[in-house]
């Protein structure tokens, strides 16, 4: 492109994102152009800022920028005997935002996917276990996709529970198998969690 250095490096910037193809990044950094000066400094300083400050709970393992996250913190209305076991931060947001669910949750960062190489000691199984013996954990929720990784690992999950005297339950599925949970709509995720059903 015949756009200065400093453009071109933005739009390539701009192209790292997930989703943002060649179009959408030029018109992005384009856009750059138009904002005041006051509001491409906070853009600038939230871009620094969630590499530097942004860390993951100690307990839970969801995105925060101090030892534990305003969830783990919560110690108004929180039902502090369930955990909903989801496979990535975003995830949690979606439930906040559902504004159904009141437990803790439980961040693994993957799903087990022997193909892929993901082992269950590659993601936060075992800091969930802990959390169940420690915890005096009543229930478990998992709430992952409806794949052959999401099966598996919830059954792996199960089958660690067994003997714990904890109810192991996943949500209900009225999507379609292979779906990512961030494309389920909010009705839909709420029924699904009403609707949950104990792994065998």
């Amino acid at each position: 492109m015949n756009y200065p250095d400093i453009i071109n490096d933005l739009i390539e910037g701009f192209k790292k994102f997930s989703g943002i193809g060649e179009k959408t990044a030029e018109r992005l950094a384009l856009s750059t152009l138009e904002m005041d000066d006051e509001v491409l400094q906070i853009f600038s300083e939230a871009l620094k800022n969630v590499k530097k400050k942004i860390k993951r709970c100690k307990r839970c393992n969801y995105l925060t920028e101090e030892d534990f996250c305003v969830i783990c913190k919560d110690d108004t209305f929180r039902d502090k005997t369930t955990i909903c076991v989801v496979e990535e931060p975003k995830i949690v947001t979606l439930f906040e935002k559902m504004g159904g669910y009141h437990g803790l949750y439980h961040v693994l960062d993957g799903l087990i996917s022997p193909l892929d190489g993901v082992s269950p000691e590659d993601i936060h199984i075992a800091s969930l276990i802990e959390r169940i013996k420690n915890e005096k954990i009543h229930e478990v929720i998992i709430a992952v996709k409806p794949s052959v990784e999401g099966e598996t690992t919830a059954l792996y999950i199960s089958k660690l529970l067994e003997g714990m005297n904890v109810v192991v339950s996943k949500i209900a599925h009225g999507v379609p198998i292979g779906i990512d949970m961030e494309y389920i709509d909010s009705l839909t995720l709420e029924m699904a969690l009403e609707d949950r059903k104990n792994v065998a």
